[in-house]
């Protein structure tokens, strides 16, 4: 059987790639639409359009009669349940999660409230800072060093490692120019890996585990986009047999119990073979150096086999 036995939509529907978008992640998104564009093209969808989203959004879907979204918007309005609440109204099945857990993920405390109902998923100790909060007193039971971070931010910006209590403050401050709540996290000294997780036939699975080990102290918006500053190994290869398994099979239960849909990306720091959740990503980037492609290749799934993958989730996330 070849790749178009796999196809859920015909070659002529009519497919809008939304991308760009106006969050701070607009620059990577545009990367990312440009590629799955091209795939969907070698693919035989040729009326696949680039749609760079704007505040018309809505009324160029409707003009353009667009039968099914391929979502790579990523950050404010993209992946926060926006722009999957626009396409609901119009009826156009999209890929990704629905509007629920894409509001939920993309927001960090509220993830890890989610996840807290699953014991067996390991939470890092972390504080809620909001705007009249008092700053000192709510991180004083926590050990540095901290990690400051945006509740709703993604590709790293405004992210700070906090040494000491002397540095808080303005650490704060870079994370509040971002959003008004700021999330204060014990900072794990281990490695970082991320774990994609994709749907086939309904049925979430891991793909393989990617360990990073960025130049810089930690894994910065530099070192995520910046070719030749972090090594990506997959897969990884610090992670014992059990190990491996175990972070595989968390990644699908964050997935599910967060009620994600079709795709998503799975982050953890691990120290002494323990992993420790960060983040859910609901839409994953899809540009050449993109975490989620090197993953679904180390498993022997090439870049067009997973957009179609993606594509064949659009309309599961009801």
């Amino acid at each position: 059987m070849g790749i178009n036995d796999f196809k859920k939509y015909p070659n002529n529907t009519k497919i809008a790639v939304l991308c760009g978008g106006m969050s701070s992640e607009r620059d990577v998104s545009l990367r990312s639409g440009k590629n799955v564009y091209e795939s969907l093209k070698r693919l035989g969808y040729i009326n696949a359009e680039l749609i760079d989203v704007d505040k018309n959004i809505a009324k160029t879907l409707s003009d353009k009669n667009i039968e099914a979204a391929f979502n790579v918007l990523h950050g404010k309005y993209g992946e926060d349940g926006c722009i999957q609440g626009i396409l609901e109204i119009l009826k156009i099945p999209y890929t990704g999660s629905g509007v629920m857990s894409s509001s939920i993920c993309m927001n960090k405390e509220y993830t890890k409230r989610i996840l807290s109902t699953c014991s067996e998923i390991p939470l890092i100790k972390s504080v809620l800072i909001k705007k009249f909060d008092n700053l000192y007193e709510k991180c004083k039971e926590l050990k540095y060093p901290l990690i400051t971070k945006p509740v709703c931010e993604g590709s790293s910006f405004g992210i700070t490692k906090v040494n000491s209590e002397s540095e808080l403050e303005n650490a704060y401050k870079i994370a509040a120019k971002y959003n008004n709540d700021v999330l204060v996290e014990e900072f794990i000294d281990g490695f970082f890996i991320t774990v994609g997780v994709l749907e086939k036939d309904g049925k979430a699975f891991a793909t393989e585990i990617l360990e990073i080990r960025p130049k810089n102290e930690w894994y910065d918006f530099e070192a995520k986009y910046t070719k030749g500053m972090s090594e990506f190994i997959v897969p990884s290869k610090s992670l014992t047999e059990e190990s491996t398994k175990n972070i595989k099979e968390l990644a699908v239960k964050a997935h599910v119990t967060a009620g994600c849909s079709g795709v998503s990306r799975i982050d953890f720091m691990v120290k002494d073979d323990k992993p420790y959740f960060l983040e859910i990503n609901t839409s994953p980037g899809m540009t050449d150096i993109s975490d989620l492609p090197a993953q679904a290749n180390a498993m022997g799934i090439n870049y067009d086999e997973l957009v179609l993958l993606i594509l064949n989730s659009a309309g599961l996330n009801k």
